[in-house]
């Protein structure tokens, strides 16, 4: 049976730990206080730094920066998959651009097309939900697959490594689903089911034959996720109680696994399913569901009944892995265990927000982007950046922790002088 479980759980401690450690895995063990060592106010509205809210006239989609720049970044040579493409479905995690190619773009209705987006790195937004660039962007240089643009940003005559379907805020299952429930999401979330209809059409508009098709996947890695989180996250942000939301559960664990199926049965032979990271320490959850009860909250200081029920999500997610091997023995499909926590004051709050004890307030007029809402000097000292996303250095750090272990289990190969030139790809401008 060809499932396994790429050993991307750590510490929480360790992972905090090596965000801003030089020597990265040789520090697991090191305390958490680089961390807790920077600006503890809880009031970040001091000393922030000036942006221009709103500007996103620059806007690059799907631009990358050199591999020298990764390397030196996370500080590892890195590895080439034993793979020719690769393709990506999600959501804000590793959005690329999809999200500011749907609809009208204004920071009211789609703030990554906007500074402080992408502030850090290059400069100016890119349609990242991040300050810089997402876990998605270094691990396409490690697998040696860096060549990827949103699907939306496609040029027809170009043949990119890889192609990232995933759209932020974006759920498993049907709007609908959720529309009957009472809960909201935004105008652009595209669920799992309308980007493999997407992955189809470029299938059909790349390949010649159906058995290139499949010539194309056999060859392919396939990441699946994670996406899931906004089906459970969601709904808890607008009141919706962990007892409700348990029954949410089956139904997207079946369809991430009917997808897979689809996926397999189009020829494709590698996929990665990621379970999700803890929701409980995110400051948009710690914001939205608060509870008067210390015992509510972990060590940490996350929420104990969120963490418990995304574990026990991972743990059935796995399970329904396990079986989808036994009835195709000839692929493999690799299960990302990636349940890690932050630990500390700053690791819990937003860098771009404001409000409450997590720099976070959902309404929309203060949500980060917005006239007024201060971005901390410096984000590199932050695990989130705006509440629901993590920061550039963060998402390189959780990289290096998370999916460069995966190259081992992947049988990938070092392929350093390949990656020593500049990152080239097609980039539109806003």
């Amino acid at each position: 049976m060809s499932v396994y479980s790429i050993p991307f759980s750590t510490t929480a401690a360790a992972i905090a730990a090596s965000f801003f450690s030089s020597d990265g895995f040789s520090s697991l063990a090191a305390p958490f206080s680089p961390l807790l060592s920077v600006n503890t106010h809880s009031d970040v509205s001091e000393n922030t730094q000036s942006v221009a809210a709103g500007d996103h006239t620059s806007a690059i989609v799907g631009e990358l920066p050199s591999a020298a720049a990764f390397n030196s970044l996370d500080g590892h040579t890195h590895q080439a998959a034993a793979s020719n493409h690769f393709y990506h479905f999600g959501d804000g995690f590793t959005d690329i651009g999809n999200s500011i190619k749907l609809g009208i773009v204004s920071v009211d209705t789609n703030p990554a097309a906007s500074l402080p987006y992408g502030i850090t790195t290059p400069g100016r937004p890119t349609g990242r939900w991040s300050d810089g660039y997402t876990d998605l962007d270094y691990a396409a240089v490690d697998f040696g697959l860096p060549h990827i643009t949103p699907y939306l940003s496609m040029n027809a005559s170009e043949d990119y490594d890889g192609i990232v379907f995933s759209v932020a805020r974006s759920p498993v299952l049907e709007l609908r689903f959720f529309e009957s429930r009472g809960v909201k999401f935004p105008s652009f979330a595209t669920p799992l089911r309308t980007q493999l209809n997407w992955f189809r059409d470029y299938l059909n508009s790349t390949c010649s034959t159906q058995t290139d098709c499949a010539t194309r996947l056999e060859n392919a890695l396939l990441l699946l996720g994670h996406i899931d989180g906004n089906d459970i996250g969601y709904p808890l942000a607008q009141d919706k109680s962990i007892e409700e939301v348990r029954t949410y559960v089956r139904p997207v664990i079946r369809e991430t696994i009917n997808a897979a199926r689809e996926l397999i049965g189009l020829g494709a032979k590698l996929i990665i399913i990621p379970g999700n990271a803890p929701l409980g320490c995110y400051p948009y959850i710690l914001t939205s569901v608060i509870s008067n009860d210390p015992t509510s909250y972990d060590d940490l200081g996350c929420l104990r009944s969120v963490n418990d029920l995304i574990q026990s999500k991972n743990k059935d997610l796995q399970q329904a892995i396990i079986e989808l091997g036994r009835e195709f023995p000839n692929v493999t499909i690799n299960f990302g265990e990636i349940f890690s926590g932050p630990n500390g004051d700053l690791a819990l709050k937003s860098c771009c927000g404001i409000g409450g004890n997590y720099n976070y307030d959902p309404t929309e007029n203060k949500f980060c982007g917005r006239p007024g809402v201060p971005v901390c000097p410096y984000p590199d000292q932050y695990v989130f950046w705006d509440g629901l996303h993590f920061a550039n250095l963060a998402y390189a750090r959780i990289e290096t922790l998370l999916i460069a272990p995966a190259l081992v289990t992947l049988n990938c190969t070092s392929n350093s002088s390949a990656l020593m030139s500049p990152i080239t790809d097609t980039v539109s401008t806003m």
